[in-house]
């Protein structure tokens, strides 16, 4: 008795495999970029970034801004989104006796705490103080926050719509040096402050 055996091909064995198109150097420089805008986030408060990243294309309509009052509200929210970032980095937390982590501002004396009814020891208060390294993050969070606006493809379209060939290139590179400038500072002259919208600290 003869056995028929159907032996069959595999089907990836047949497949076409597409064939990728080499990317441009400036499309490499573009994904570098955008891979770039994760790490700075990194940098900034958690909630100014989600919001801005949530509301931007909303506000301008996908980078279209037909209207004045798109133009207006997207920059609303650039200018809030940059106070933000600015009065965040003046915000600390600490532990109380149970535990609970407590948010404050800092001040000249200490640190302003938002709930009344908790205290800081005296002898802690000190190293809460207001420094001037304090005011350099502030400033430094603002380019940031500039940079990864810069990085946002609505709020690019909504406000040069039809870039030249040199805006093209120094829209990619003005962000991409200032992430890169703030990077290395922020990590030669670190802040202490385990703030509003940024990691805390396990002690």
């Amino acid at each position: 008795m003869d056995v028929h055996v159907d032996t069959q091909q595999p089907l990836l064995e047949n497949a076409t495999i597409p064939h990728k198109t080499p990317k441009t150097p400036t499309q490499k420089t573009i994904r570098k970029a955008f891979k770039g805008t994760a790490h700075l986030a990194k940098l900034l408060p958690t909630g100014t970034v989600l919001i801005f990243q949530t509301l931007s294309p909303a506000f301008t309509h996908q980078g279209q801004c037909h209207t004045m009052t798109s133009k207006v509200m997207t920059i609303g929210l650039l200018t809030f989104c940059s106070i933000s970032c600015f009065l965040m980095s003046f915000t600390d937390s600490f532990r109380d006796e149970r535990g609970k982590v407590r948010y404050g501002v800092a001040s000249l004396n200490g640190l302003w705490i938002m709930d009344a009814s908790v205290r800081i020891l005296v002898e802690e208060a000190p190293k809460y103080r207001l420094r001037f390294i304090d005011f350099f993050h502030a400033f430094g969070s603002i380019l940031v926050f500039g940079a990864i606006a810069l990085f946002d493809e609505s709020v690019v379209k909504c406000f040069v719509p039809k870039p030249s060939e040199e805006a093209k290139e120094l829209l990619v590179s003005l962000p991409i040096g200032i992430g890169l400038l703030c990077s290395v500072l922020f990590i030669v002259v670190p802040s202490q402050r385990h703030g509003i919208g940024f990691p805390l600290s396990r002690n």
